[in-house]
């Protein structure tokens, strides 16, 4: 089985991968040149575990290549990103239809086309399933279109591309069938059939989900600082209800999911989706409320602050996933406000990012942004020397134990700080 994916990024790769593992002779197509070369050297441009060792043997072996156009194969796979439209919030499909439109030379009757890239419900149906059937092919007789939609947490694709059970809604039955067919290669979980539009809306309403709980927490983090209580205790002792388990709050929500998949949902029916709206709306007021208390923290201090030490920029720990990171916005209101920032991200291989010793000397204030785990266990003794004081700001609520010299602040005490 021969398989063109579209889209070598965070999810189109770790696919080609397994595909190519698996048997499947394997071609990923990217507009991205510097990534067509870089793969094709047997490379990868994201950071993945799992990933490099595979698409190395991959490579040599020629069960995967990458290239800037598709090919003939047995199935199309398009993964390419969908932002939202700012102007009304809904679904940005021009990706995903330049994806089927650039297949559409190289279909032939038998093949199967499988939409992995999150997109609004009923878009297969209204929007994708046009474009082949201009081209003259009946849908679920001799083209099998399905909305398989990716579900996979960063850090751990591939383990999760294997062993989660995974969505396959086609445009008919036998779209269903002809997809689960190729998912079976490597996915170990239930390959669960449906149709397209239920595919699309699941996906949207786990990431709505988890948006919506998130924006709970981030709501009481705001509450108990504003009134006088201890965030973290609350949590704490409320998920000890067997029936509760409140979300961490943190500086915002990033990633290609949860900050956009909301919209789509809430853009197909605007006057409805009142609670999902909210929701993004508390998340996107989280590093206005990181700014404001950071601000509130330094004022305090009996010399003026120039310098704050951002540690971490992904909006993930442990990976190099910035994708609608929150953190960039809090380092564009900080540096409006007229701090100098240094950033320090390990996980980065950025000229302008500092290291540790670079990133905190003379620095007033380290800000936590990415609960990574090099930032959870910190050499406390450099920071001291390092640092004109010794306060961090933690926002991930990661950081246990300081020793006397260190002030932490996090969402327990902020409300010492937000008076």
């Amino acid at each position: 089985m021969k398989i063109c994916i579209i889209g070598q990024g965070y999810i189109g790769l770790p696919t080609a991968a397994l595909f190519a593992d698996n048997g499947c002779e394997v071609v990923g197509v990217d507009i991205n040149e510097d990534i067509i070369r870089t793969l094709n050297e047997g490379k990868i441009h994201i950071e993945e575990p799992g990933i490099q060792q595979i698409i190395n043997k991959a490579a040599k072996s020629g069960s995967y290549h990458a290239s800037l156009k598709p090919e003939e194969a047995d199935v199309f796979i398009i993964t390419v990103p969908t932002p939202f439209i700012a102007e009304d919030l809904s679904c940005d499909l021009s990706y995903v239809i330049n994806g089927c439109r650039s297949i559409v030379p190289f279909l032939k009757k038998g093949n199967v086309v499988i939409i992995e890239s999150t997109i609004a419900p009923m878009s297969t149906d209204n929007q994708i399933k046009p474009i082949f059937e201009e081209a003259g092919f009946k849908i679920g007789t001799d083209l099998y279109l399905a909305h398989c939609p990716e579900r996979v947490l960063p850090g751990k694709i591939i383990e999760e591309l294997i062993h989660n059970d995974r969505i396959i809604g086609g445009i008919t039955p036998e779209c269903s069938d002809k997809a689960a067919e190729v998912y079976a290669t490597f996915v170990k979980g239930k390959l669960m059939k449906t149709e397209a539009k239920t595919a699309e809306m699941s996906k949207c309403m786990e990431n709505t989900f988890r948006d919506v709980n998130i924006a709970l927490a981030n709501e009481l983090a705001k509450i108990c600082a504003e009134i006088g209580v201890n965030a973290l205790d609350v949590i704490e002792m409320a998920n000890k209800h067997p029936r509760v388990n409140i979300h961490t709050p943190g500086p915002g929500v990033g990633g290609h999911c949860l900050a956009i998949d909301p919209y789509f949902i809430y853009s197909e029916a605007p006057d409805t989706a009142r609670i999902i709206k909210l929701a993004r709306d508390t998340n996107n007021s989280m590093p206005g409320f990181v700014i404001e208390n950071t601000g509130k923290i330094l004022s305090k201090l009996d010399e003026d602050a120039e310098k704050i030490s951002v540690f971490g920029v992904a909006y993930k720990g442990n990976t190099d996933d910035a994708r609608e990171s929150p953190a960039f916005e809090i380092i564009t209101g900080l540096k409006a406000a007229g701090y100098e920032i240094a950033i320090h991200d390990p996980h980065f291989d950025n000229p302008d990012y500092l290291d540790f010793d670079e990133a905190t000397k003379d620095s007033s204030l380290v800000l936590i942004l990415t609960d990574h785990d090099q930032f959870k266990d910190l050499d406390y003794e450099r920071l001291s020397k390092n640092m004109k004081t010794g306060i961090i700001f933690d926002t991930k609520n990661i950081i246990k134990e300081v020793p006397d010299e260190i002030t932490l602040i996090n969402y327990g005490n902020l409300y010492k700080y937000n008076k």
